[in-house]
């Protein structure tokens, strides 16, 4: 099989994560080395942003969403790579994260990240959001999980959910055609 080689730095937390990558595709990373992202590591990025693009693959929980804030704050224009919790658990024993997941998971959660529009023309607006019931009400917390497993984006609470299809690049196109699908 083809190795897929990337342009783009990717942006991981430790070692483990690197050598997962490592293991599905011809890729550089950079290791935030946990969630205490220093000033040296964001230099590192906003460098690699420059020159090569980024794409920024944490593990999917509260951690992993706090460097990824971090650094989509200080390091604007950076592509997202995401896996579901599910895909993201060790065969054997506790834990959750990057490192767990299969080659081909990895590989497909970094192709979607390059296939990620730059911008959309027209944007989900919070209003339709809570039209829909996905940031307030029965069921509103089911539904956000579902959108965010049929959307790629992982689960994200009300007032995340507005700033992830953002920071995501979905399309309103691409939103409502997910909604259907609820």
């Amino acid at each position: 099989m083809e190795s897929m080689k990337l342009q783009e730095i990717i942006v991981v937390e430790g070692k483990d994560d690197t050598v997962a990558i490592k293991l599905a595709v011809d890729a550089d990373t950079i290791e935030t080395n946990g969630s205490a992202v220093n000033a040296e590591t964001i230099e590192k990025v906003k460098l690699a942003q420059s020159t090569r693009g980024v794409i920024i693959f944490t593990d999917p929980d509260f951690p992993g969403e706090r460097i990824r804030n971090i650094l989509t704050e200080a390091v604007p224009g950076c592509k997202h790579a995401f896996l579901p919790k599910h895909k993201a658990l060790p065969k054997r024993g506790k834990g959750l994260g990057v490192e767990h997941a299969s080659r081909k998971d990895i590989r497909e959660a970094l192709k979607e990240a390059q296939l990620m529009q730059e911008e959309s023309v027209e944007i989900v607006t919070i209003s339709e959001l809570q039209q829909l019931g996905l940031t307030a009400g029965v069921g509103s917390r089911e539904k956000r999980e579902r959108l965010g497993g049929i959307l790629k984006i992982g689960y994200a609470n009300g007032k995340q959910l507005h700033r992830r299809l953002m920071v995501f690049g979905i399309s309103l196109e691409d939103f409502r055609e997910a909604i259907k699908q609820l």
